[in-house]
């Protein structure tokens, strides 16, 4: 027995209304992609202003990036591991791997972003050479920015490091100081606050920058710019690591328009990283 034969009017309204809902699906998509926001957490100033500019390229490509401003280097990566951000832009490798080691955090780096060459600064001297026997240098007191530091006095003659201790080396490892420099720890945000009560203080870039500082004409000594191991990066949950909104927010601080900005507002004080 022969089944009942579909019309071709039939048919074809059967066809409209299949092609009508995969379009409706592709859609549905496109509108739920465009509509996807990623919370990011910077720290404020400097590197507030970068992210801006990430902000709108991300926007042309479709995703709406949230910006979350912080102070204070210890709070965004307990924020991004309490689920409070879906990524953060602040950090070098040496930071978090201290961060990791002392607090069993699951975050990656994703994609790098900015290198910002940290610097030796003074109100009461000119040179390096002004330092006196028992001059005190202000320093940052967490591990990895702390060691960044000592790192820049010993490769200026400063300091003399035991060797083996990389790129995280401590007050500790202090195997000669010619000049019995008095390494003061302070949190690193208090630094150029501080700065008149040193003789001189080693102050990450962002923090100088916002404090009114420039580093090409103010640094007594900076980091190398080529080939400096300190790049920032974007860091996510490692379970969100393959997330392709995350993916778009690392190709647009990898922008043209991030470098042109980088170039133009910071005169070499900060560099792209990729």
């Amino acid at each position: 027995m022969q089944g009942k034969k579909t019309s071709p009017l039939r048919r074809a309204l059967l066809w409209t209304g299949l092609a009508g809902g995969i379009a409706l699906a592709l859609f549905t998509a496109q509108i739920a992609r465009a509509a996807e926001t990623v919370k990011l957490g910077v720290m404020g100033g400097a590197e507030e202003e970068i992210a801006e500019v990430a902000k709108t390229v991300a926007a042309g490509k479709g995703l709406t990036v949230e910006l979350i401003t912080f102070s204070d280097y210890n709070i965004p990566n307990a924020a991004l591991d309490a689920g409070d951000l879906d990524a953060n832009a602040f950090q070098h490798k040496p930071y978090l791997d201290a961060q990791i080691a002392a607090r069993g955090y699951r975050i990656v780096p994703i994609g790098y972003t900015i290198v910002e060459p940290m610097g030796l600064y003074s109100r009461k001297i000119k040179s390096i050479t002004d330092l006196k026997p028992g001059s005190t240098i202000g320093i940052p007191n967490d591990p990895s920015n702390g060691g960044r530091a000592l790192n820049l006095l010993a490769a200026n003659g400063l300091l003399t490091l035991a060797d083996g201790k990389g790129l995280s080396p401590s007050i500790l490892d202090i195997a000669g100081n010619p000049k019995n420099l008095k390494l003061v720890e302070l949190e690193a945000a208090q630094l150029p606050r501080a700065l008149e009560d040193f003789d001189a203080a080693i102050i990450n870039t962002d923090y100088a920058v916002n404090s009114g500082l420039t580093p090409s004409k103010d640094a007594l000594i900076q980091e190398p710019r080529e080939g400096n191991p300190y790049g920032n990066f974007v860091a996510a949950r490692e379970k969100d690591k393959g997330r392709p909104a995350l993916k778009t927010l690392v190709e647009s601080y990898q922008s043209k328009e991030v470098r042109d900005f980088m170039e133009s507002r910071f005169k070499g004080a900060i560099l792209p990283a990729w």
